[in-house]
């Protein structure tokens, strides 16, 4: 465990996880205490000790870190094969040997300091940006910790982060590197390129009987039939238990009458307004309206178009200026006009152009809709009941259909579906409720077993029982053949279509021109300007582009295209360089992201070097106490 400890300290996952430690972590001081009890020590570094407690409370914020990820309340079985247990040893183990290292440097910090780290800590600022205790104290009891153990381990936090700051902060990569780099990201190649697609080696034929008999029998794991499983659900939901008939038919109409506004629709009107700069053009353009002149053609004297004047269509309330409102519901006609109206933003002219009388949805029209309604509505609050009715049922030995025949529920039978919904006719089972948490389950449990209910969502329950289990087995060719024949004819047809772009990426490294090679194919070839590494493309894809950089100017190489049935010859006719002396066209980013890489490298080793020089060991029996104590 010791070597598992060192070596994890080394790899790219303890990096990624040294940087949270000491950035997240390290903010609640997950660390090691001098001159613990050994028999309580997780972790030995030195004469640091990282205590079961302090263990814990690291694996427990981990395995909570994870769960809010997944969704779900991770099991210990389930932390375990996410690594968590390793990865928290790896944590304490790194940060005690930053502890033991401060011990041993006699580094401190004075209680000034401490308390102005606290306090300038935004987490407990209230609104004036200042520190507020009753944040501080709410924080501190929703992560379970006390005041005394925080200010310990924020104390034992800094102390730490000097070593940190000094080992690490403010590298810089070497230009050298930086320069390499740049030239490598930034270099642009261009390529003369044809599309090998696979018709272009014509018809594959149907094979004989003994060539698809051996093509069978060599890939015939690919044609085995899964384990299926017969399946029975039902589900409750108030929707399942719904009885509109129910539902009396005073009821429908005191619905009706109490919610009378759900089912009438206001008047609406579509305005047009004509603003002017004051109350004397308005009062010469509505004299003008009177003495018969077209509002069509004040709009045009204003120097505005019929999109310029129209505001929309609107009920009453929903326009907000009120004089507007009143003027333009005040109207009486479609295409009549209103006086000059001193509208909140200056004087206008409205005109109504068509008007949508006010209507009410008869009861006749709605009665059904209501009385669904009120029977979904009565159907939500007995489906607890209806739930422990069923459960008490099954409690008291009645089948799966005995139990939701009771309840007027209606079973549902799956005669065979695998893990993937699939059953054996190819077709998926896509209306399946919870998939996923139903097929799991099923196919982790055994035939006429009771189980849990699995729960949908917010709208109510589902009960299941396997009833059979086929097992997987090998299919006959006679069931499979029409997919073996397709798939032994792509085989051939990704074989001679290979063969054929070797064989013409011979001719053009011989020396034939790459636009006389694809002709002869009645190809056109095409071409493809300064691409990077680091570019995505629709046409060549990622494996195409790896093959552009693979060699010097005139390379000339074959790949898989982006959808990987056909194939890519080209030819590297062009490369462009960065200059070797700058990294300008480095982004700032990717120089700081570098920097800040190369020196969390350095501290890593670092730590290494201290755990080897102070020694590391480790209590598995502890570690499992503090584990089995973990909530």
């Amino acid at each position: 465990m010791l070597d598992v400890l060192r070596n994890s300290a080394k790899s790219w996952v303890a990096k990624v996880l040294l940087v949270l430690l000491v950035l997240s972590f390290g903010v609640w001081g997950i660390s090691g205490t001098v001159f613990q009890g050994a028999g309580n020590t997780v972790v030995t570094v030195g004469e640091t000790r990282v205590t079961q407690d302090e263990f814990r409370l690291a694996y427990g914020r981990q395995v909570a870190a994870l769960s809010r990820q997944t969704g779900t309340r991770l099991t210990r079985e389930q932390a375990r094969a996410f690594g968590v247990e390793q990865n928290v040893l790896v944590q304490v183990a790194m940060n005690a040997a930053l502890d033991e290292q401060s011990r041993r440097m006699n580094l401190g910090l004075s209680e000034g300091r401490l308390a102005k780290l606290i306090a300038e800590d935004p987490a407990f600022q209230g609104i004036d940006g200042r520190f507020d205790r009753a944040t501080f104290a709410n924080l501190l009891r929703n992560v379970d910790m006390t005041e005394e153990d925080f200010i310990v381990s924020q104390e034992q936090t800094a102390i730490r982060q000097q070593i940190v700051e000094a080992i690490s902060d403010g590298y810089e990569a070497p230009t050298t590197l930086l320069q390499a780099i740049n030239r490598f990201q930034n270099e642009t190649r261009t390529l003369d390129y044809v599309v090998l697609n696979p018709d272009i080696v014509g018809t594959i034929a149907d094979p004989a009987g003994d060539v698809l008999t051996a093509y069978f029998e060599g890939n015939k794991q690919t044609y085995r039939a899964p384990e299926y499983r017969k399946i029975e659900y039902v589900t409750l939901r108030a929707s399942d238990i719904t009885d509109p008939a129910s539902v009396a038919d005073d009821a429908v109409r005191a619905d009706y009458e109490t919610y009378a506004d759900r089912y009438r629709k206001p008047e609406t009107r579509t305005i047009e307004q004509l603003s002017f700069a004051d109350a004397d053009a308005a009062k010469a353009a509505a004299d003008k309206l009177a003495g018969g002149e077209s509002f069509e053609d004040l709009i045009s004297a204003e120097s505005k178009t019929m999109s310029d004047v129209l505001l929309g269509t609107f009920e009453r309330q929903a326009i907000p200026d009120q004089l507007i409102a009143d003027a333009a519901f005040g109207i009486s006609l479609a295409g009549a006009t209103s006086g000059v109206v001193e509208g909140t933003f200056g004087p206008v002219i409205l005109r109504v152009t068509s008007i949508t009388p006010e209507s009410t949805k008869n009861f006749e029209d709605v009665a059904d809709s209501i009385r669904n309604d009120l029977a979904l509505a009565e159907a939500e609050a007995i489906l607890l009941d209806v739930h422990d009715a069923y459960e008490d049922a099954r409690a008291g030995g009645e089948t799966l259909q005995e139990a939701a025949k009771k309840q007027k529920l209606s079973p549902v039978i799956i005669e065979a579906v695998d893990r993937t919904a699939q059953t054996p006719d190819g077709d998926i089972l896509r209306d399946l409720p919870e998939s996923r948490q139903l097929l799991a389950n099923a196919f982790d449990t055994d035939i006429n077993v009771e189980t849990a209910p699995i729960g949908l969502g917010t709208d109510g329950f589902m009960w299941f029982e396997v009833l059979d289990i086929i097992s997987a087995r090998d299919r006959t060719l006679d069931e499979v053949r029409d997919r073996v024949v397709e798939d032994w004819k792509r085989q051939q047809a990704a074989t001679a279509l290979g063969k054929l772009a070797t064989e013409l990426q011979k001719r053009v490294r011989d020396g034939e021109v790459l636009t006389a090679v694809a002709a002869d194919q009645g190809l056109v070839t095409e071409i493809k300007y300064d691409i990077r590494r680091q570019d995505e493309d629709a046409v060549l894809g990622a494996a195409a582009i790896a093959a552009a950089f693979g060699g010097p100017d005139g390379l000339v190489a074959v790949a898989d295209d982006a959808g990987g049935s056909a194939k890519i010859l080209m030819q590297v006719t062009g490369i462009t360089t960065p200059d070797a002396s700058s990294v300008s066209s480095l982004p700032e980013a990717t120089q700081q992201a570098l920097s800040r890489r190369m020196g969390d490298d350095m501290l890593t080793q670092a730590i290494v070097q201290m755990q080897g020089e102070f020694g590391v060991s480790y209590d598995p029996a502890v570690v499992e106490q503090a584990i089995s104590r973990s909530r």
